[in-house]
């Protein structure tokens, strides 16, 4: 899978700008009220689109670049998901993301350590996330696909089916 590599020591003050709003806008939302008009406000200016009304996010929500998440309709987000969304993060529709799920689409490279290399991160739809799973850069969790609890996924993960573990290794088929 290609990557894409990002040197943040060459960032523009457009883009500069635009992580301080969107620092801001996080922190707001994190203490505001779910379930309230301004709380909807709050995930559209974050997001930079307005999220399908059946869709949630639960705060506290952790990150950078959310400009790069893209979230389908009926997606569930619970509390304290980190999404470092460099390399772009794609929810899709009817997806479920529990507790404390880190969405990771960037990484280090090993040699320059303040260069990043960024892969995209795609849930499919359906899927779900367990409760503190990390899902690392470049991979993609198929259609209606379980990722147990605490695993830390390192490859695709196959439509329908279960994985975990550290590295999340195939369990069964659904």
């Amino acid at each position: 899978m290609e990557f894409t590599v990002v040197d943040p020591r060459l960032t523009s003050p457009e883009e500069l700008a635009e992580g301080i709003r969107q620092a801001q806008t996080l922190f707001k939302l994190n203490h505001t009220m779910p379930y309230t008009e301004e709380y909807n406000k709050l995930v559209e200016q974050l997001f930079g689109v307005q999220i399908d009304e059946e869709s949630m996010v639960m705060p506290p929500l952790k990150g950078v670049c959310f400009d790069r998440v893209h979230i389908g309709k009926n997606v569930m987000i619970m509390c304290d998901c980190l999404m470092m969304a460099r390399g772009g993060i794609t929810i899709d529709d009817g997806a479920m993301i529990a507790a404390n799920v880190q969405l990771i689409s960037n990484n280090h490279d090993l040699h320059d350590r303040k260069l990043l290399l960024c892969k995209p991160v795609h849930i499919g739809k359906n899927a779900w996330i367990g409760a503190g799973a990390t899902i690392l850069p470049g991979v993609t969790v198929g259609e209606n696909a379980v990722v147990a609890a605490g695993a830390v996924v390192t490859k695709d993960v196959a439509h329908n089916t279960i994985v975990g573990g550290n590295p999340a290794k195939f369990i069964k088929n659904i």
